[in-house]
């Protein structure tokens, strides 16, 4: 077993970072994660990751955030996998 983290990141059209990230907080994925956490940055981004426990590692068939309306976004969502080699600290 080995835990995969999703990274979901868009950047919403001017003035509309926080109804992104409350676009992002609403979702409802169809089983929960180990952990999620939404972060925002500059330039009204938006960051979801999410920790899951998978056999499969990054292959794993894994629940992801849908792409917002168009009308929300910039440019569409850039989406990354990691598997997790060594953990440290808290």
């Amino acid at each position: 077993m080995s835990t995969v983290a999703l990274m979901w990141e868009a950047r919403a059209a001017a003035g509309r970072g926080n109804e992104l990230l409350e676009w992002a907080r609403a979702q409802v994925l169809e089983r929960e994660p180990v952990r999620r956490e939404l972060l925002r940055a500059q330039q009204d981004r938006v960051l979801v990751v999410t920790w899951w426990e998978a056999a499969e590692g990054v292959a794993a068939q894994l629940p992801e955030l849908p792409e917002p309306a168009a009308d929300l976004i910039t440019r569409p969502v850039h989406r990354w996998r990691f598997e997790s080699v060594e953990t440290s600290g808290t």
